[in-house]
Order: structure tokens, then sequence, then C-alpha cells
């Protein structure tokens, strides 16, 4: 079965640094445009940034551009999701998610497909 595990979460300082990690298991990666989101408590999931199945391309939300950059390694089976200059406001639980490439891409948590658990992402003082 499909399986994406996130890693990385944890608390940090503002203005500091994070790599979250996600793992994908019985999918062909590359036939997946992947995305990340995170949902903080009382708010609703907020898209992070995307990329595409070949790592050509990422987009990202207003909110975090600029300071997160997404990457990908297909020989592992691995999307990443770098992480600086965190504010409080980055705080809340991230996800990465699946979309079949043939889909296209999107920023609408509805679109993808395959889901992971989640990390903890706490930014404090």
């Amino acid at each position: 079965q499909v399986q994406l595990v996130e890693s990385g979460g944890g608390l940090v300082q503002p203005g500091g640094s994070l790599r979250l990690s996600c793992a994908a298991s019985g999918v062909t990666l590359s036939s997946y445009n992947m995305g990340w989101f995170r949902q903080a408590p009382g708010k609703e999931r907020e898209f992070v940034g995307g990329i595409r199945w070949n790592g050509y391309s990422t987009y990202y939300a207003d909110s975090v551009k600029g300071r997160f950059t997404i990457s990908r390694d297909n020989a592992k089976s691995t999307v990443y999701l770098q992480m600086s200059s965190l504010k409080p406001e980055d705080t809340a639980d991230y996800y990465c998610a699946a979309r079949i490439s043939a889909l296209g891409s999107s920023p609408r948590w509805q679109d993808y497909r395959f889901w992971g658990q989640g990390t903890q992402v706490t930014v404090f003082s």
C-alpha cells in the first residue's frame, strides 16, 4: 500500500531552520507531483508549496516564498521541505501529499490522493 511518512519536525526559535522529509513507499514517486501543506490549530489546511514529478518546477504560497524550498530525490523516493527564517506563524502540522502527475499541479488539498500522517513544527521564542 502507499505510504508517505514525514519526519524532521520539532521545536525551533524564530529565524531558525528545519528540513522536513517525506519518504514514500508502495509507489513510484516519479509518477507523482508532490505538495506540502500545513494546518495550525483551529485553522484550515493551507497549501505551502509543490513540486512537479521531475523536480524541474516548484511553486510556493506567498507566505513562504523566499524562505521555503522544496526538492525531491526520486531515486530515494523522498521529498524535502527546507524551511528557513522561520516565524511563529509557521507553527503547524506539516503534511506531504501526492497527486498523480498526469493530472497536473494543484494548490488544493482536495486534489491530492495520498497523504502522510504529518509532522509538527513549533516556532517559539
